[in-house]
């Protein structure tokens, strides 16, 4: 096997998130964005330790567990899905098998696996959707959408977006066609120049409200009242209250505010889980599947099981979800989260929802739980991708509580925190994965971790 050699192969399994593995000479070639049975005409672009890493060229034969034709007219341009091309229980049955094989390559006890809970839908299931103004070939004309798979900058009109519902669709059509008309630049990331960034949309799956945010740079100054009247007209199932304009001329490619002007209505919406309201602004976090959320804090709130009368830490809390949920039956929540607007969110929420014991720290959980003087009963864990920093983890461990749940975004993450967890005491007990995010590689995870007897 040689860099820049052109094979063919089958894809054997696909890896968490999304490595296929194929044999070449008795030595394995990882693809991304494979299907396992696939066959595939391939490169190698790298040789590391015997093994290769590769970029699918063609899809030669079909898996014969794909469908015949995915639902989304977008998929395969568009960089936003990877497994629309499967059904929704070959999906399951791919991320359980993943998650598992990972869980099983770290935990050292006898446990209970028990699968994988489905979203309650596959299609339209995002309260939340950035999309990104560019083009979708050098010097071609304003695009709005997602990044075109395994490109940093086309853009692919996603008008038909399926993990949406067709309100999003709309909104970001009549934004399109009011840019394109005015031939409204937008913002190109090398150059520095431009106006138009990001279109983010916003919605409560329960409460149909509508939160809309243009984001631009200040390099011009446009008259957006046409555009303001233009979204209030459209025929949509659910009620828009509240239109923005974000400024925001960092480099980064991210959608942040150096200045929010609002164009109609209010800077919020609301939005419902588990019989408690929230109050969400636009960059604050909230999951982003508001009915998935509901099974997977349901399924926390079993693993944690009887609170009454403990106290409860809930590390890296957001909007303080997982907090709120649990302060009925708890003697106290504390929440600790590095985010300010979304501490700033959990406490309006908690007010909101009639909760007084719960208390939100903004900081970094390494530094804030030094300065903490209560002591928890039970500990949850719902820490970002990257999962816990080490040191973190050791003062987390240091607590000796009797039971941790850690609800992870990223099995990857979460396989080697168990690995420093098992070391120090703590054994596994239950786990189950929660799909939140159908037709893509991610997936949930929620483990109940008991202290061992010493």
């Amino acid at each position: 096997m040689k860099k820049g050699q052109v094979y063919e192969g089958i894809v054997e399994k696909v890896n968490f998130p999304n490595k296929g593995v194929i044999n070449v000479e008795d030595k394995k070639v990882i693809v991304k964005n494979a299907i396992e049975g696939q066959k595939v005409l391939f490169s190698v672009n790298k040789i590391r330790k015997g093994r290769g890493e590769g970029r699918i060229l063609e899809i030669l034969e079909k898996s014969p567990i794909e469908l015949d034709q995915p639902v989304c007219v977008h998929f395969g341009s568009c960089g936003g899905c990877t497994y629309q091309n499967l059904s929704y229980d070959e999906q399951l049955m791919l991320k359980k098998r993943q998650v598992k094989e990972l869980l099983d390559s770290v935990i050292q006890t006898d446990y209970v696996f028990e699968g994988i809970k489905g979203s309650p839908r596959q299609f339209g299931y995002r309260n939340k959707m950035e999309f990104s103004f560019g083009d979708e070939v050098k010097d071609g004309p304003l695009s709005l959408g997602m990044h075109k798979r395994g490109s940093f900058h086309d853009i692919v009109t996603v008008n038909e977006c399926q993990i949406v519902d067709k309100d999003y669709n709309l909104i970001l059509s009549c934004v399109l066609n009011y840019f394109q008309e005015r031939e409204i630049s937008f913002y190109h990331k090398m150059q520095r120049k431009g106006y138009l960034r990001h279109l983010l949309v916003r919605k409560g799956q329960k409460t149909s409200e509508l939160l809309i945010d243009l984001v631009t740079t200040s390099q011009e100054e446009q008259d957006l009242t046409p555009l303001v009247e233009a979204l209030k007209n459209l025929t949509l199932d659910g009620k828009i209250v509240g239109i923005l304009h974000t400024i925001n001329d960092s480099l980064a490619d991210v959608v942040q505010s150096d200045e929010t002007r609002i164009l109609y209505g209010q800077d919020y919406f609301y939005e419902k889980l588990l019989g408690l309201q929230f109050k969400i602004s636009p960059f604050s976090f909230f999951q982003t599947n508001s009915l998935g959320a509901e099974v997977l804090y349901e399924t926390a709130r079993e693993y944690i099981g009887t609170i009454k009368d403990k106290m409860i830490f809930d590390l890296y809390s957001g909007t303080g979800t997982i907090a709120q949920i649990l302060a009925p039956v708890a003697k106290k929540v504390i929440g600790v989260e590095i985010v300010e607007e979304a501490v700033e969110a959990a406490r309006v929420n908690a007010k909101l929802n009639d909760l007084h014991n719960c208390e939100f720290i903004a900081g970094d959980v390494l530094k804030v739980i030094d300065s903490i003087e209560d002591k928890p009963d039970l500990i949850v864990l719902d820490p970002p991708r990257d999962g816990i920093h080490p040191k973190a983890l050791e003062k987390i461990i240091a607590y000796g509580v009797d039971r941790l749940v850690y609800i992870s975004c990223k099995p990857t993450s979460l396989v080697r925190d168990l690995e420093i967890l098992q070391e120090r005491g703590y054994q596994v007990e239950r786990a189950v994965a929660v799909d939140m995010f159908a037709g893509t590689v991610h997936v949930e995870t929620v483990v109940l971790l008991e202290r061992k007897a010493q």
